[in-house]
């Protein structure tokens, strides 16, 4: 597909940037919670970090007076929708909007994370 707004560029992958209030605490919850596993960081202390996780790639930056967004900063598409929901249930995590089949093809919740940051997940029905 062609045409005068893609000057022949390919786009590549494109990664969520969540900012965390304590990196430490971050990485454990997605790595330990979430099942990712940390590829890279940088720093002393470390003020950024990318966690990769099947094909989901998260960038964490250190934001020490972050205040989250009342809104979704993420949108994860996974294979079993339940499974996730049941994990940050059983995690203690805040569930924003329930766990439910959406009239747009998606079986899909909202959590957030330790820093309060949205992701919205979904599964295609």
């Amino acid at each position: 597909m062609s045409d005068d707004t893609d000057h022949g560029i390919r786009f590549g992958r494109i990664a969520a940037m969540l900012p965390v209030r304590d990196m430490e605490r971050a990485h454990t919850f997605y790595t330990t919670v979430m099942g990712f596993r940390k590829t890279f960081q940088n720093g002393d202390p470390v003020g950024f970090m990318i966690l990769e996780r099947d094909a989901a790639e998260l960038h964490l930056t250190l934001q020490p007076n972050h205040k989250a967004a009342p809104f979704n900063v993420a949108h994860l598409m996974v294979g079993d929708v339940d499974a996730l929901h049941r994990i940050c249930r059983d995690h203690g995590l805040r569930i924003i909007k329930s766990l439910q089949d959406k009239d747009y093809g998606l079986r899909a919740f909202v959590f957030e994370d330790p820093d309060g940051n949205r992701i919205d997940v979904g599964q295609p029905l």
